[in-house]
């Protein structure tokens, strides 16, 4: 596949960078923001780096250019290529919240407990996250600012809920917020919004709260992780909000009564049969096959079983 294939351009100096995660296309998104100061936002796992060059390198981004590398969170899809990325623009800054930043630096504690969820199939998937230096990381917290040059700024919000670690981005002159997996999963194919819930941190309240941040700082797009952009920015927020809702009530219930996951599992299925067109009868299966392996349904009830019971 050419670099220009995998480039798609919005806007304002804004391209999408489709990064081929294990392979797939159209289910792991990065984006550049050109200019005098080129930002790269969430540059996928370590075997998509090889795309994610390619396709600076057709952009005329060169190892001089690169000015910033932000993650919006530090799961394998969005930050696993961030030390290959680090190491081949060595003027990069790497922007991360300060409760992601060490894994980044030291990255064989999240690579061991990685391992053990995915076992043989993380290379396949993510590849080996490589170690960053140190200085070269700038932790955010609460907010935090990003120079894209000529007054033009993307600005980070703290978004829990999904993971502890998770912020929002927004660019200052389009108004495109970068949601990283705080407003779950859009699938393109099918305009479904789906949950994204997997363990440890997803938390229901705090997943709200930062739906409704979002909403606050009242964006124009939504720039998705997975997968692309999306204009309607309040009635997609929304339908997040419904999403999560449905799901922990019907885990809920599973759970109160005394069912495993496997039984958890099948009765969100039962109960979310026919909301989403990417996992209907007349659905591709390669396109339900391909958001299986994103986002799983059973990885995201296990995300909250793991909240039950810890609240529990």
């Amino acid at each position: 596949m050419s670099p220009q294939s995998t480039i798609t351009p919005l806007g304002d100096d804004v391209y999408e960078i489709d990064t081929q995660m294990a392979g797939y296309t159209g289910i792991t998104a990065g984006y550049l923001i050109l200019g005098d100061r080129p930002c790269l936002i969430e540059p996928g796992t370590a075997g998509s780096a090889p795309v994610v060059r390619r396709a600076l390198t057709s952009l005329g981004v060169t190892a001089a250019d690169l000015a910033t590398v932000v993650v919006t969170h530090i799961h394998l899809d969005h930050a696993g290529g961030v030390g290959d990325i680090a190491e081949s623009y060595p003027a990069a800054e790497v922007v991360v919240h300060e409760k992601g930043a060490r894994h980044l630096a030291s990255p064989e504690r999240l690579m061991r407990s990685a391992r053990m969820v995915y076992g043989d199939q993380l290379d396949k998937l993510f590849g080996e996250l490589k170690p960053t230096e140190a200085a070269r990381i700038r932790a955010v917290e609460e907010t935090g600012v990003i120079d894209l040059g000529g007054g033009r700024r993307l600005e980070s919000h703290y978004s829990p809920g999904h993971a502890k670690h998770h912020v929002g981005l927004l660019d200052s002159l389009t108004g495109d917020l970068y949601v990283g997996d705080a407003a779950g999963i859009y699938i393109p194919e099918t305009a479904d919004v789906r949950p994204a819930t997997p363990p440890p941190d997803f938390d229901l309240e705090t997943a709200l709260a930062s739906l409704d941040k979002f909403k606050g700082l009242r964006p124009q797009r939504l720039l998705f992780a997975h997968y692309g952009p999306v204009s309607a920015v309040g009635e997609t927020l929304e339908r997040s909000a419904e999403e999560l809702r449905l799901w922990v009530e019907t885990v809920r219930d599973a759970h109160d009564q005394g069912m495993d996951i496997d039984h958890a599992v099948e009765m969100v299925r039962d109960r979310t049969a026919g909301r989403y067109q990417a996992y209907g009868p007349d659905a591709d299966p390669a396109l339900t096959e391909k958001y299986e392996v994103l986002s799983s349904t059973a990885s995201n009830v296990a995300g909250i079983m793991h909240a039950l019971n810890k609240h529990a």
